[in-house]
């Protein structure tokens, strides 16, 4: 058997195989991949299931957001692949990952490609999915809270509210590149409906503008998150007209959420989670 290692070390490398050299012949697939959320970051938002495929993972490929204190779940004999992307700077790139978890597949390997949040939620699920169906390689989704969820939550601050929201949409502050994302920015300047910016905070002034420009009301409620649900979460709750200073006055993935019903939000510093933490 393949050392998964050496597969990771290899990257663009892995070759699916040909049946014991038949041209042509699918490959004998023994393995199968988990594509498990993690959740935003405590261990205590993920699911049962996810905890217990990560139990039996023999090789975790996992994201450069998932935290040590998810990653030790996974039984000590159990390789643990990093294929972090951060911003401009991907040490793998996506079809790199699509071939490593379909070469670990077929040397008989369980494989948990764990990932931050949930994997449809702006993580890519849906093209390593699409990967392993190709090559004939038993593949499980397993969901996780995405961070919106856990920002709207200990935010206290709903993201569907039926005086004012009555609409939420999920977006990302960022296409390919440099680009600025094609979205519908009329809709989303609508009135009582909640949007969330993945992704955003570098984007976060230009975001405002076009909503701003589309017809939003510079004084609609809004928040910044930074590190949703870990101990070190920061929120500022302030106003869209505001939003791009509230996010440059952070660091470390960051969460937008707009909407009248961010008026519910309260904001919170690091040392007020912690002493939450220790009241609990």
């Amino acid at each position: 058997m393949a050392d998964p290692g050496k597969l990771s070390r290899r990257r663009g490398l892995v070759v699916v195989g040909g049946g014991a050299g038949r041209r042509g012949a699918a490959p004998r697939v023994t393995g199968r991949v988990w594509l498990a959320g993690a959740g935003p970051g405590d261990p205590d938002l993920m699911t049962v299931r996810a905890v217990r495929v990560l139990s039996q993972a023999d090789v975790v490929v996992h994201d450069g957001l998932v935290p040590e204190a998810i990653l030790a779940l996974a039984p000590d004999s159990a390789r643990r692949i990093s294929v972090a992307k951060q911003k401009s700077r991907h040490t793998y790139a996506q079809e790199e990952i699509n071939r490593l978890l379909v070469g670990l597949a077929c040397e008989g390997l369980n494989v948990v490609r764990l990932k931050g949040g949930d994997p449809f939620i702006f993580g890519r699920g849906g093209e390593e999915l699409e990967a392993c169906r190709a090559a004939g390689v038993p593949c499980e989704v397993v969901p996780g809270i995405t961070a919106a969820l856990a920002a709207s939550a200990s935010a206290g601050a709903p993201l569907t509210h039926r005086k004012s929201a009555q609409a939420v949409t999920f977006v990302t502050g960022h296409a390919a590149g440099d680009s600025e994302p094609d979205l519908d920015w009329e809709a989303l300047a609508r009135p009582n409906h909640t949007v969330v910016v993945y992704m955003g905070a570098s984007t976060a002034g230009r975001i405002a503008d076009r909503l701003i420009a589309a017809g939003r009301a510079p004084g609609t409620p809004a928040m910044v998150v930074f590190r949703a649900s870990r101990p070190d979460e920061v929120r500022c709750v302030t106003t869209l007209s505001a939003l791009g200073e509230a996010a440059a006055a952070g660091s470390g993935p960051a969460l937008l959420i707009v909407g009248e019903a961010m008026a519910e939000a309260t904001a919170l510093a690091p040392t007020d989670f912690l002493r939450q933490e220790e009241r609990a």
